[in-house]
């Protein structure tokens, strides 16, 4: 199987329009990953105020006449076991980015790859059986020396997902679903040739 470093030029020709200015996209690049971590966030922490703590309602000790300080009860903070000041209620996390602003950022950021060198253009990713290995050897053979490698396609059958999903350095990703993150986050991406008008499609 044939694997080549997917240029600017080849970009070109794939209608894929690049932004070769490092200042542009670059604040859209870092909202729309704040956002997509964000959005990954359950936001379940709870911890319990004053009024929600199972104590009781006794004063601890007289108001006068004990030389220590005033206390009204156990569910008081600073009590062991008391409630929680200013601590954290459930929340959502969720952050809304504009389409065009995720749309710049995603530009930027498979644009910086591409200009980088680090997207590898390979006619399909297929594996005949679904073992682990047949996979991990596609991917040394493809990316050399790649710590974490991304893999783009239109689409994967079930044996290539099935001898993939137990690689935990690499990450299968369609071209509708792959993200701005993603882009980043791995040291190379391989792209099948179905991919890439997929990818183009998406930012035309």
């Amino acid at each position: 199987m044939s694997a080549t470093v997917f240029t600017a030029e080849e970009a070109a020709k794939s209608k894929i329009e690049l932004i070769t200015d490092e200042q542009k996209g670059r604040q859209a690049v870092h909202d729309v990953v704040v956002a997509i971590q964000a959005a990954r966030r359950s936001g379940t922490a709870c911890a319990k105020t004053i009024a929600e703590v199972n104590r009781s309602g006794r004063k601890p000790w007289r108001q006068k006449g004990t030389g220590r300080a005033r206390a009204g009860d156990f569910s008081s903070p600073i009590w062991v076991g008391g409630g929680v000041a200013h601590g954290p209620r459930p929340r959502d996390y969720t952050k809304n980015v504009p389409k065009q602003v995720k749309k710049l950022a995603f530009r930027k950021a498979l644009s910086a790859r591409i200009l980088a060198g680090d997207v590898i253009l390979v006619d399909a990713v297929a594996v005949k059986e679904p073992k682990t290995k047949q996979f991990v050897s596609f991917i040394a053979d493809t990316a050399k020396g790649a710590r974490k490698t991304l893999v783009v396609g239109a689409q994967f059958d079930e044996t290539t997902f099935k001898a993939a999903r137990n690689v935990q350095t690499s990450l299968l990703a369609t071209a509708t679903d792959v993200n701005t993150e993603q882009l980043l986050a791995f040291d190379k991406i391989i792209v099948t040739r179905d991919a890439v008008a997929k990818l183009a499609e998406r930012l035309s």
